[in-house]
């Protein structure tokens, strides 16, 4: 299949989801060609079967803001007259599939048939998807489109809720290549950051206030009293200063180590002993799912689509949204005993075995033959 993906280049979630997706795609012989506005972070190298089609916005002094929507449809048009796709697959609604809508009517104009996908990864529709002046545009976008799927069974329903769908929405977890997990390298081994054998909490986000990153250095701070532990922060965003600010607050800055953007955390993740997302929502939690393919068990709280990675008890521990004294208790349960921690990061590891890209794969492409035979 000649398939066109079409997403966010960013270091979000659906970015990167959509990109592994599509590489994995290729892998097995499919025709991939990415439409963006820049190359996708995980795209930092040539591969087979895959290929690039940036999407330039001019800069109009007529406009006020640069008229993206229009412009993506136009290259998806040409993108697929030129290249013959057979489907378009649009990652995150806002504004990928109304822009898919478009390119598909003016394709349809020309005699080209062309069915588009949907996947919904969670705040297009619980956070920006619920804006007043988007909901009809969603709405009507989700409801054209060939096919819809969403990362997990929260968001599915989510969407339901808020918007008012009548088409089934199929759901389709992330998922990851557990191959590239669980190894450290001489640039980033455990006593670069534990000189002193301390344990090891990880935290990567993109520091907005979604995600409660507050939380994460109040937790620390009482894991830290009670057992030696250091902090790995992984990320940069708008609650960097705030963050900082808490941290010399609480006197724990010297014990913090803040690496800011990695493209790539999983080398970090490798050396860790537990990881922390204690996020006010989660529509699925892919950060949670790397830490457990890096054998690393997490503290999260029950929101969203969380409770179908991080297995509440086995996986490591759920909590309610700012309960603070409880993460800070489970993680010291976790901590504290060198046979319980193993046990979890063993049980981490199986559950992200679940989500495997060799699992999740064959589901896309079921998918992609159905919408393809109409």
């Amino acid at each position: 299949m000649k398939i066109g993906i079409v997403c966010y280049p960013t270091f979000g979630g659906s970015g990167v989801v959509a990109t592994e997706l599509g590489k994995a795609l290729a892998k097995k012989g499919h025709e991939i060609h990415f439409i963006t506005y820049s190359q996708p972070v995980r795209l930092d190298s040539y591969t087979e079967n895959v290929f690039y089609h940036e999407v330039v916005v001019s800069d109009y002094p007529l406009f006020d803001y640069q008229p993206y929507e229009l412009v993506l449809s136009s290259r998806m048009v040409d993108v697929v007259k030129n290249e013959k796709l057979d489907l378009l697959h649009v990652h995150y609604a806002i504004p990928h599939a109304s822009a898919a809508y478009m390119a598909q009517q003016i394709l349809k104009d020309s005699g080209i048939q062309l069915p588009f996908i949907t996947t919904l990864h969670g705040t297009d529709i619980t956070l920006v998807g619920r804006d007043a002046s988007f909901e009809p545009v969603i709405t009507f976008a989700i409801n054209h489109s060939n096919a819809v799927t969403a990362v997990s069974e929260s968001l599915k329903q989510d969407t339901y809720k808020y918007f008012n769908v009548k088409r089934d929405i199929d759901v389709i977890p992330n998922f990851i290549n557990l191959d590239e997990y669980g190894q450290a390298t001489r640039d980033c081994n455990r006593h670069t950051f534990a000189p002193n054998g301390e344990k090891l909490m990880v935290h990567v986000s993109n520091f907005r206030k979604v995600k409660r990153v507050e939380d994460v250095l109040r937790v620390f701070d009482k894991v830290r009293k009670k057992i030696p532990t250091r902090l790995i922060l992984v990320g940069d965003g708008p609650e960097r200063s705030n963050i900082e600010k808490l941290c010399r607050e609480l006197n724990t800055c010297d014990d913090i180590i803040s690496l800011g953007k990695v493209q790539n955390p999983a080398q970090v993740l490798s050396v860790g002993d537990l990881f922390i997302l204690p996020s006010e929502t989660e529509s699925f939690g892919l950060s949670a799912l790397e830490a457990m393919a890096s054998r690393v068990p997490v503290i999260s709280t029950n929101t969203g689509g969380l409770p179908e990675v991080n297995i509440n008890g086995v996986t490591g521990f759920t909590s309610n949204v700012g309960d603070v004294e409880d993460m800070a208790k489970n993680a010291i349960t976790i901590l504290s005993d060198e046979a319980t921690l193993q046990k979890f990061k063993h049980d981490a590891y199986e559950q992200a075995k679940n989500f495997s890209i060799e699992s999740i794969l064959p589901m896309y492409e079921e998918l992609y033959a159905k919408v393809l035979k109409g």
